[in-house]
């Protein structure tokens, strides 16, 4: 049999995973320096559990025993734990063995494998995370199957193998459980840990939404600085939870800052900290991090630049930052983040440096760049969208989109879902959740950066080198709609929060500029659509024509969707007329209002008023959007398409 000196630490296998309650935990191989830790951790099982594990009583390890359990060849006997805060909270181990059972080495390709699980973590998906990991160690080393004895009675184990789904076989020999696990991946089992995946991020991404209490981390006594400007943002938003203000330099007689209670640190508060928002200079937030993770808080919102954007020492210290905050625990949003925000009426929750937070509504907005997330709740503010949730990631460190793509494929508050991203750090996983998340609500992306062929420096990701038309390839087949702009963003966002899906491709074409409505025409057929012959009313047509023809094209049930053109109109006395736009936004919006539901865009030039008036009329900000399947809905608007012939998106392809 091979020995531990033969084969180098094999670091590859570290992962750091998502459980099944959104807490974060670190697998890695055991070593021999890890025999305190062993022995401390099984101290913390109760007696069944180690029953359970030993089939007999069993209170404590003997030194053969920790010296067998810490040495490992990493090949026929294999070790690994999961750790938080660097202690163990379970392990797994497996002995390669013969037919016989007995110990073998290769090309035996069968293992005995045994799992123990602190009481105090049992629940929250631990053994089959541990499972899916050493079954992947397993296949590397030549190993097919897994052989289990589990106890009748110890019912959590023997669900851990079931739920697995793979191929097994199972007896019963001498008073257990004989288990045999084939561990080729089933189509079975790969749903089953998507499946975990998709409900163990989704759970991380809503304990960063809708935290019971958030310490603002670097709040300034004077007014202004980040710090500061956080809390009050978090004020203003009404948040329903607790509010601390923390800094170290607080004087110890200084009781509170905006009205919150104020502490020099995490542990001084007494309380549990769910979410933490930090604003301190970069080379102190490990501290911050240390204190954090010590004292329980679940989540960090890193505001505070300087990381990998700044350079090579800037990108070690991202790498930490996550290690550490990773080690106890806690997801990272950042850092050099603008924040998140969540308008949900049981939380309001504005832990960002936007000034207003949208109002509610329902569309989720991710965003990796700052800056561009202003525009974005600017542009979406004025056009009167609402939101749900807004993520601004920064340097993508931990969560990034794919996270929050998990969290709104299930989320109900959420019907449509705006991506601007400037990376793609793992375009498989990426592809495969948008194409879920599409098949149930519309997915459109702005992909930044599409020719410099690299990724902003502070993002964590590796550099992929595929082609803008190869994106764009998997964009399409994964049924995600994609736009060229952010105000194009905004548009998109703004029609499928506000208005049904069109069943079908056939567009109506009508208005009163034939030059704008071949432009439409031509527009519609780029992308893929089958548009009708433009329907010119002339420069003479009024309102009320423009309602008349509207109404008409949406009782036809040969299309699907309706664009209409408008150039200013002139009034009996020679000029437009004040108002103009208020008085066409009314007759489009009365012709919508009560013909069937199909979705309605209006591309103008120059009306005064009307960008405004359609605006409010589509406002997303209260209420579901409505359903295409409606006819009586009188809520829908018809949106303003910023004066250029839009490409009208039809439902993704399941």
């Amino acid at each position: 049999m091979q020995t531990s000196s033969d084969h180098a630490y094999p670091d590859h296998w570290e992962a750091d995973v998502v459980l099944r309650d959104g807490a974060t935990a670190h697998i890695r191989p055991i070593t021999t320096d890890d025999a305190e830790r062993l022995v401390s951790f099984y101290e913390q099982v109760s007696d069944e559990s180690k029953y359970y594990r030993f089939f007999a009583p069993y209170p404590r390890l003997s030194d053969k025993d920790v010296h067998r359990f810490t040495h490992h060849d990493y090949v026929d006997r294999v070790g690994l734990a999961v750790t938080v805060g660097g202690e163990f909270i379970a392990t797994v181990r497996y002995d390669r063995i013969n037919a016989d059972g007995r110990p073998a080495t290769a090309p035996a390709d069968e293992a005995e494998v045994a799992f123990l699980v602190q009481d105090a973590h049992q629940g929250r998906g631990v053994a089959s995370a541990l499972l899916e990991h050493i079954a992947e160690v397993a296949r590397e080393r030549g190993i097919r199957r897994f052989a289990a004895e589990v106890l009748p009675a110890n019912n959590k184990m023997i669900k851990v193998f079931r739920d697995a789904r793979y191929t097994q076989k199972r007896s019963f020999e001498d008073g257990s459980v004989h288990l045999t696990l084939d561990l080729e991946p089933t189509a079975e089992s790969l749903a089953v840990q998507r499946g975990r995946e998709q409900r163990a991020e989704a759970r991380s991404v809503q304990r960063l939404l809708a935290p019971g209490s958030v310490a603002v981390i670097g709040t300034g006594r004077a007014t202004g600085g980040v710090g500061r400007t956080a809390l009050r943002n978090l004020l203003n938003a009404g948040f329903t939870g607790r509010t601390y203000a923390v800094n170290t330099a607080f004087p110890e007689d200084l009781t509170e800052v905006d009205g919150v209670p104020a502490h020099r640190s995490v542990g001084e508060i007494g309380e549990t900290v769910d979410l933490a928002v930090v604003a301190v200079p970069a080379e102190r937030v490990p501290e911050v991090v240390a204190d954090c993770g010590e004292h329980g808080v679940q989540g960090l919102v890193v505001l505070t630049a300087g990381y990998a954007e700044s350079g090579a020492a800037g990108l070690e210290l991202q790498r930490e930052l996550v290690r550490l905050a990773r080690s106890y625990g806690m997801r990272v949003i950042g850092p050099n983040s603008f924040g998140i925000i969540s308008t949900s009426d049981t939380v309001r929750l504005n832990a960002s440096l936007a000034p207003e937070a949208p109002a509610p509504g329902r569309i989720g907005l991710f965003t990796q760049s700052g800056a561009i997330g202003i525009a974005l709740l600017s542009g979406l503010h004025r056009r009167g969208a609402g939101l749900s949730s807004f993520i601004s990631s920064g340097n993508r460190a931990d969560v990034s989109g794919n996270d929050f793509l998990q969290y709104w494929y299930e989320d109900p508050d959420t019907d449509v879902v705006l991506l601007y991203l400037e990376s793609i750090g793992n375009p498989r996983k990426f592809t495969r959740l948008a194409r879920r998340t599409a098949a149930v609500k519309p997915v459109v992306v702005v992909k930044g950066a599409r020719h410099s062929g690299s990724a902003p420096p502070g993002h964590a990701v590796p550099v992929t080198r595929i082609p803008d038309a190869t994106v764009g390839a998997l964009l399409r087949q994964a049924g995600v709609i994609r736009v060229d702009t952010v105000t194009e963003l905004v548009d998109a966002g703004l029609l499928l929060a506000g208005q049904p899906l069109p069943a079908g491709p056939r567009v109506a074409i009508l208005g009163n500029s034939e030059s704008l409505g071949l432009l439409t025409y031509d527009a519609c057929l780029a992308e893929g659509l089958r548009p009708l012959r433009p329907r010119d009313l002339t420069t003479a047509a009024t309102p009320a024509d423009f309602r008349a023809a509207l109404a008409e094209a949406l009782l036809d049930k040969s299309c699907d969707a309706v664009v209409v053109t408008a150039i200013p109109w002139v009034g009996e006395n020679g000029v437009t007329e004040s108002g103009d736009g208020e008085v066409l936004a009314a007759a489009l919006r009365a012709a919508a209002t009560t013909a069937p539901a199909k979705p309605v865009a209006v591309v103008h030039v120059e009306i005064g008023g009307l960008a405004e008036a359609l605006a409010a009329a589509s406002s997303t900000r209260t209420g579901p959007a409505p359903k295409a399947d409606d006819p009586e809905d009188d809520t829908r608007g018809v949106p303003d398409a910023a004066a250029r012939p839009p490409a009208t998106p039809t439902r993704p392809p399941a």
